[in-house]
């Protein structure tokens, strides 16, 4: 194994929740202001991921006051502290990315996986 690849399986984290394009997801971001440190909730659905290894990251998108937010996740950054299930959807794509053009409820529904096909 060369150096490079060493370093990059000390980075990579070993308790990441399971989670899929689709799902609702509370991610707890590290923020740092001033000298203190604090935990910042970050929910949304997963419109996509994309990469692999230490370069792994995700799309989070919400509703803000009637205004859609996204934001990128490094899933390997020590800023992302935790990341939580909320609940898991069904989507038949690996990006979700037509959600942009919904409005209001539409644009934060996609289909629930029921407690027999999550099992």
């Amino acid at each position: 194994m060369n150096t490079i690849e060493k370093i990059n399986q000390e980075q990579l984290k070993k308790e990441i929740a399971e989670f899929r394009v689709g799902d609702t997801v509370k991610v707890h971001t590290r923020v740092i202001e001033g000298d203190k440190e604090r935990v910042q909730l970050f929910a949304g659905i997963v419109i996509a991921r994309k990469g692999y290894g230490i370069n792994e990251a995700f799309t989070v998108r919400k509703i803000s006051y009637g205004e859609g937010v996204e934001r990128v996740f490094p899933l390997h950054s020590p800023k992302v502290a935790k990341i939580e299930v909320t609940k898991a959807g069904r989507v038949r794509r690996a990006r979700l990315h037509y959600l942009r053009g919904r409005l209001g409820k539409e644009a934060m529904t996609v289909k629930e996986v029921s407690q027999q096909q999550a099992a």
